[in-house]
């Protein structure tokens, strides 16, 4: 028994024995997608909620100057913990990893809920965050595990509509909870949400044991941390809290390129390095890796600027904003889901990514074209072809990712796609951010002068009932700003999805695997051109029987 077990840790080949009919293997499969549904919830719910909860938080805890900290520290803990997060999994289980993943999460929701002031609420968000980077690589991971490839895009697609779901019900949840229960349950909801699906991953989850004498690579993670860090707070102070041109900036971005270039430099030579640059040799999973940045560069910044747009210009409530988001999210949902059975039942999947990238285009040009006369219909149907862009990228960058590279590294894979979107998200809400406040400023003050300084310096307060109050011609003038604002967004938005159409072209079609290949007909996962017909882009797949743990 115990040289079966070494043999399993050596390998991560299955071990069935005892799972049942196929029919049961089946149902927990199903009830492990269930809790891993609710565990990406967890995950994209969370910050919607506390977008619309963050106003009242100032209010009590004050500290407005600090807002933007709260979001940015929870964005830099998880992606720096992101990577790490991967390789554990691939280290030591992911089982393991991904459960204690969940619980340094609700450690860090139940802290934020009980924060007393603002200094408190931004430590607890990072250690939120800390727990948030294990949370999606752990759900993307484990599918990647569970499901083989040619079935994966249906689940994947699944997810994806988790995710739309989350952006759609976060605002009004939100509100309802601000408004009936106080800021605080922003952040208890999480519990037994993370609670049940503690249990259903601890009871019904069955993984490989795996045990490994392997270290962490901790000073490829230091270096990886600091360079992201330093980059993330240059696009979030640069052009704001200091000059682009400042000695601060100048030595953040001096830091931050020098972090980064230790840190590849010091990859090619760990023993267990944090992101193994081989897997970069494949030019499908580069390619989706910077899809999947664009991807989160646009979908978060569309997402942050559309309800100001609609509450400043069309003058939407909060609540109701986020009901405005439907046809961007419900597009986005029906896509994911029609995308993901297309590609499970054809394995191909070249036809989204250019498509998507392209409807993306469209979408985020029409949207810079809106002005303070456009309908909510017109804007409605302009976020509805944006979504159908999102939905085509969304799920098939990590599907295809995955498909490229070897089982040992699913985990390295998952984490590096999904800290790359992480990242594109960090970066696109600063610099369309900085853009977005640049315009506003220069607007307001070309037409409000005096008096548009002052709304300007009060625009993170302002909602529909706020400009209600003000000078009919200092609101018209802020309404144009943000108008003015949001065109340069979304323009910037669709000069960089060129980018991701460019990259999608270039994707290697091959058809995605459905069996485990016998070992006598795995190819080198770093050349995609020698992968057999029917293999696969990169490497083995896993079967399609459930995984269990060696008792």
């Amino acid at each position: 028994m115990a040289d079966t077990h070494s043999a399993e840790r050596d390998t991560g080949t299955p071990d069935t024995r005892g799972v049942g009919t196929e029919e049961e293997q089946a149902k927990s499969v199903r009830v492990v997608i269930l809790a891993l549904m609710i565990t990406m919830m967890l995950a994209m719910l969370d910050n919607m909620i506390v977008g619309t909860a963050m106003p009242t938080i100032v209010g009590e805890l004050g500290g407005l100057e600090h807002l933007s900290w709260v979001v940015t520290a929870y964005t830099l803990a998880t992606a720096a913990s992101t990577p790490i997060w991967g390789k554990l999994g691939d280290m030591y289980g992911r089982k393991g990893a991904f459960m204690i993943s969940i619980v340094i999460f609700l450690i860090g929701s139940a802290l934020s809920g009980m924060a007393q002031d603002m200094g408190q609420l931004i430590a607890f968000r990072a250690v939120q965050g800390l727990g948030a980077g294990g949370l999606m690589v752990g759900v993307m991971a484990i599918i990647g595990d569970l499901v083989p490839p040619r079935e994966r895009g249906r689940y994947q697609g699944m997810m994806a509509g988790v995710m739309a779901i989350a952006m759609i019900g976060g605002p009004l949840v939100g509100g309802s909870i601000t408004d009936h229960w106080g800021w605080r349950w922003a952040f208890y909801i999480n519990l037994p949400l993370g609670v049940v699906a503690l249990g259903l991953i601890s009871v019904i989850l069955h993984l490989p044991r795996k045990r490994s004498d392997a270290r962490i690579d901790y000073l490829g993670a230091a270096l990886l941390t600091v360079g992201i860090t330093a980059i993330v707070l240059v696009t979030t102070w640069g052009g704001t809290e200091y000059a682009w041109t400042s000695a601060r900036i100048m030595e953040l971005t001096g830091i931050g390129v020098a972090a980064l270039v230790g840190f590849v430099f010091w990859q090619n030579r760990a023993t267990e390095p944090i992101v193994p640059l081989h897997i970069f040799r494949s030019r499908n999973f580069t390619l989706m890796s910077l899809i999947g940045f664009i991807a989160g560069f646009v979908m978060f910044g569309a997402t942050l600027f559309l309800p100001l747009y609609q509450q400043s210009v069309q003058g939407a409530s909060a609540t109701n904003s986020g009901l405005l988001l439907l046809p961007m999210l419900g597009a986005m949902l029906v896509t994911s889901m029609v995308a993901g059975r297309i590609t499970t039942s054809s394995g191909r999947y070249k036809v989204f990514p250019i498509v998507g990238s392209a409807l993306l285009i469209v979408g985020l040009y029409l949207l810079s074209t809106m002005d303070t006369g456009t309908s909510r219909f017109t804007s409605g149907v302009f976020m509805a072809v944006t979504g159908l862009g999102m939905g085509c990228l969304m799920q098939i960058t990590m599907l295809v990712a995955q498909n490229s590279v070897e089982m040992k590294d699913m985990g390295v894979a998952s984490s590096s796609t999904t800290l790359f979107r992480t990242l594109g998200s960090s970066f696109g809400v600063a610099i369309m951010g900085a853009l977005f406040n640049s315009r506003v400023q220069e607007v307001m003050s070309e037409r409000a002068g005096a008096l548009g300084s002052k709304v300007t310096e009060q625009s993170a307060q302002l909602d529909a009932a706020g400009l209600a109050k003000l000078p009919e011609a200092a609101r018209e003038a802020y309404q144009y700003a943000v108008s003015d604002g949001t065109h340069a967004a979304f323009l910037l938005g669709a000069a960089v999805a060129v980018i991701a159409l460019a990259a999608a072209v270039f994707v290697k079609e091959v058809p995605l695997r459905g069996a485990l290949p016998s070992p006598d007909s795995q190819n080198d996962p770093t050349d995609d051109a020698a992968a057999a017909p029917g293999a696969g882009a990169d490497g083995p797949a896993p079967s399609k029987t459930p995984l269990t743990e060696s008792v």
